[in-house]
């Protein structure tokens, strides 16, 4: 298979990551889960995302679609598409598998993939992560991860803007 054939697969329905993740716990192996807009990718998003593949076997990554991006951070973002975002973040070596979801959250995401781990960065405690609890019911565990000060996609837009 070609090299951008597997990167391209690496972007994955719900249902293809739920098939994955049954295969790869038939084997024993842990599956990782975080989220994020990933609208302009920055060395504080590299930090995360590597925390995030460490904890597990298999790192899948829940990716705000468009509609979504935009009711978070309003109607000027995102800079990037979903499209763009997901090939990029597939074509990184700590991401196995990308998944878009449509909500403001990706609890219905989480619920369906109910990962071995969940990591989040921020300045949030586990009982504010969503879907923290499910993940912690179904056995995982919750991480957080400290943010990498001085990288914000908002911080990186604002600075361009001069």
């Amino acid at each position: 298979m070609k090299t951008g054939e597997a990167i391209e697969k690496k972007i994955m329905t719900v249902d293809q990551a739920k098939l994955m993740i049954a295969a790869l716990k038939v084997t024993g192996k842990k599956v990782s889960f975080t989220n994020g807009c990933f609208d302009i990718l920055h060395q504080g998003h590299l930090f995360s995302l590597k925390q995030a593949a460490d904890e597990a076997d298999y790192l899948i990554v829940g990716l705000n679609s468009d509609a979504s991006v935009r009711k978070l951070k309003g109607p000027s973002r995102p800079i990037n598409n979903t499209a763009s975002r997901a090939i990029v973040l597939a074509n990184l070596i700590v991401v196995d598998a990308v998944v878009v979801f449509e909500e403001e959250t990706p609890l219905e995401l989480i619920k369906e993939l109910l990962p071995d781990v969940m990591v989040k960065g921020g300045d949030y405690t586990i009982d504010q992560v969503v879907g923290g609890k499910e993940v912690i019911a179904h056995g995982g565990k919750v991480i957080i991860n400290p943010i990498v000060e001085g990288f914000s996609t908002t911080g990186l837009i604002e600075k361009m803007k001069g």
